[in-house]
């Protein structure tokens, strides 16, 4: 099992089904918010039994070392602060995977992602072992595009119509850090 990580403001771990309210709330709560960066979510994605399913698939996936699905929580573990994934986990030569994260509309601006983002980036290269860390953001998204410069991500590629998001293709600006 993933043991959770501590930073100043939050508890970092994996969800378990006793969790699912939280993230059910934390979607619900931050519809809007996430639209323009994430894909076009059905009514069902908003139900609890969905959420149930989504993190049993996130258990397995892990124990599969295929992927890392994380929430910061706050320090008494009663709602979610944002997420964090590390899927297409990769290892043997490669060692590597994609970034992918989202916080809670009442917390952005105030250094939270950061702070998360790096005690996740330290785990994952020196407990997982990963080499390489990729990102991407939307070109319009100017909050991510200084997260993940000032986390020390570099500009690989720009990539036309790259994920589907909110119901249209579009374009993306490709990142990576190496492990220091």
């Amino acid at each position: 099992m993933f043991q959770p990580l501590v930073t100043p403001r939050t508890r970092i771990r994996m969800l378990t089904a006793e969790d699912g309210f939280l993230i059910q709330e934390y979607y619900r709560q931050n519809r809007a918010h996430l639209r323009p960066w994430e894909p076009r979510r059905s009514e069902g994605f908003f139900f609890l039994s969905h959420q149930l399913e989504l993190i049993r698939v996130a258990q397995l996936e892990w124990e599969q070392q295929r992927s890392l699905r994380l929430v910061a929580l706050d320090p008494q573990e009663r709602q979610v602060l944002a997420e964090v994934n590390l899927s297409q986990l990769v290892f043997g030569p490669m060692q590597t995977a994609q970034l992918g994260y989202s916080v809670c509309r009442c917390h952005q601006g105030k250094g939270l992602m950061r702070e998360v983002l790096q005690e996740v980036l330290n785990h994952a290269f020196s407990e997982l072992g990963l080499h390489r860390i990729m990102a991407s953001y939307q070109p319009n998204n100017r909050r991510s595009e200084r997260l993940l410069q000032g986390l020390g991500f570099i500009r690989e590629g720009y990539a036309r119509e790259y994920l589907k998001i909110d119901g249209r293709w579009r374009d993306h600006v490709l990142t990576a850090l190496i492990a220091p």
